[in-house]
């Protein structure tokens, strides 16, 4: 009786241990899930402060109290400057070739986005006291690798902007995308020796049917203090659109350049350029037929017609001479000839001018002399 007692006590010590042990587990996994409860969710506060102190930065108004006014031209350039270069860098594809792609991706499961570019240069204006005027706006060079622009075509470019608007100065860059990035601040920074404080035109190119404003922005730089280091970050700044007479009725003539069928601008300019390629190839086309005939001709194969050689060449001579020598030589002289006859034309212009001029002394000086006893003039 005294070992079966024992063994029932011996039983119930291992089930004891068993049940700690097993509570013991449970919770330490408890106290391991709590943990990384709280871990995510200080990893989610971290994140959204980081969000909100970023949106901060961006969303806080200018406080330099310029005044700018933004010309359609520079809006124009900018967007042509960027329909070129998506032109160029993404050609139209036929439809062979797109529907393969399409099949192509359709059967991988993948989706093909073609990535915007990004297109950079120069904006120039005046400013007068407090108001900052941006007229023009040219085009630079940006390498990618280093996040940099060609310094050498910006200088030249400055300087031949500068022969034909003498009181134009560079006032910043522009750029295109949704919003600025990090990389922005390394080419504002590289402009700083242009222009002390240069300011930053955005231009965003995604259509955004429900947007009532233009998908433009100017910012400027300022220097905040971030966590107890000075930083340099951009805000926003208000603009105005500003427009002389010859920018109203060119932006005029674009709105009002719609079809009248209906049909989108993009479907208007696409029927004009095939319209245009279609002339140009049935020119080539034609060309090509004049050589051949005239190749025929000089081997003997065609008999020689001198009607349809002097067809040929009257339509030569509309073409514009070529370079050579004797043409330089001879337009020379021409143009020399031409500069004497205009160059004597106005010295005999003069000299009538000058005897008009004294005939009307002598006649002054002939009533004066009857009056007064004086001599005349000549």
């Amino acid at each position: 009786m005294v070992s079966i007692s024992n063994g029932s006590v011996t039983e119930e010590t291992r089930k004891k241990k068993s049940l700690k042990s097993a509570t013991t587990i449970t919770k330490n996994k408890n106290l391991q899930r709590h943990t990384r409860k709280v871990e995510i969710r200080n990893t989610g506060v971290e994140a959204e402060s980081l969000t909100s102190k970023i949106k901060l930065r961006m969303a806080s108004s200018s406080s330099s109290g310029l005044t700018f006014k933004l010309h359609p031209l520079v809006i124009v350039n900018i967007s042509d400057h960027y329909t070129r270069v998506k032109s160029q860098m993404n050609p139209p594809l036929t439809s062979t070739s797109s529907s393969a792609i399409v099949n192509n991706n359709n059967s991988n499961g993948v989706e093909h986005h073609q990535q915007a570019p990004r297109v950079y240069g120069c904006v120039i204006g005046v400013q007068r006291g407090r108001i900052v005027e941006i007229f023009n706006s040219f085009e630079l060079l940006y390498d990618p690798s280093t996040h940099s622009l060609d310094r050498s075509f910006l200088e030249k470019k400055q300087e031949l902007y500068k022969k034909v608007f003498p009181h134009f100065y560079i006032l910043g860059w522009y750029s295109t995308g949704s919003d600025a990035e990090e990389s922005d601040m390394h080419i504002h920074k590289a402009l700083m020796d242009i222009n002390e404080s240069p300011l930053y035109v955005l231009l965003n190119p995604a259509i955004n049917h429900a947007q009532k404003d233009l998908p433009v922005t100017i910012y400027e730089s300022e220097l905040h203090v971030i966590d107890g280091i000075p930083q340099l970050i951009f805000v926003r700044s208000s603009y105005t659109i500003e427009t002389v007479e010859a920018e109203r009725i060119s932006v005029d003539h674009v709105a009002h350049l719609k079809p009248s069928d209906g049909g989108s601008a993009a479907t208007q300019l696409a029927a004009h350029l095939t319209g245009i390629h279609s002339a140009i190839k049935m020119l080539n086309s034609r060309i090509r037929v004049l050589l051949h005939y005239l190749v025929g001709m000089q081997k003997g194969d065609i008999p020689c017609e001198n009607s349809l050689l002097r067809q040929v060449s009257s339509l030569l001579r509309r073409l514009p001479a070529i370079e050579s020598e004797k043409f330089q030589d001879d337009f020379l002289m021409e143009y020399n000839d031409t500069l004497l006859i205009t160059y004597l034309a106005v010295f005999t212009n003069c000299s009538s001018t000058m005897n008009d001029i004294v005939d009307k002394f002598n006649t002054a000086y002939d009533r004066q002399s009857r009056r007064g006893g004086r001599t005349a003039f000549i």
